[in-house]
């Protein structure tokens, strides 16, 4: 099963069945249409834990910072919320931990706490959550 066919609990053949109805079409703000089958992928997309980068593993590991279920179902929701803006890079600042991600990617892209993001200055990002 595809990751979307396992998201929503359907059989390949279901699911590509699904995928292939005619006319099963939304109106985005624009005018144009997005099908199904975007619909479903952005649903699928929303639900994701985000990734991590190798930098953003080593920084992690590093500066001895973990994350709980709980942590990481906050930064998720974060991400979500920056995505709902139309955010493309976000700073998630979530107790003494801050958190850069690449929202189109789903991706952590760096990670600091405490003392690192004192008088530090965040680049190349064009939104905030605070969770």
């Amino acid at each position: 099963m595809t990751q979307i066919d396992s998201f929503w609990g359907l059989s390949q053949g279901a699911a590509a069945q699904c995928l292939t109805t005619q006319g099963t079409q939304s109106t985005r703000s624009t005018g144009s249409t997005y099908t199904f089958e975007e619909v479903l992928r952005e649903a699928a997309k929303k639900e994701e834990k985000p990734a991590f980068s190798r930098h953003a593993q080593m920084r992690m590991c590093e500066r001895d910072i973990t994350l709980t279920e709980g942590d990481m179902l906050r930064l998720r929701e974060g991400v979500g919320k920056a995505r709902q803006k139309g955010v493309q890079k976000t700073l998630v600042l979530m107790d003494q931990r801050a958190f850069i991600v690449s929202v189109p990617d789903n991706t952590v892209v760096t990670a600091m706490e405490g003392c690192d993001i004192k008088e530090n200055v965040f680049t190349q990002i064009d939104g905030a959550v605070i969770v």
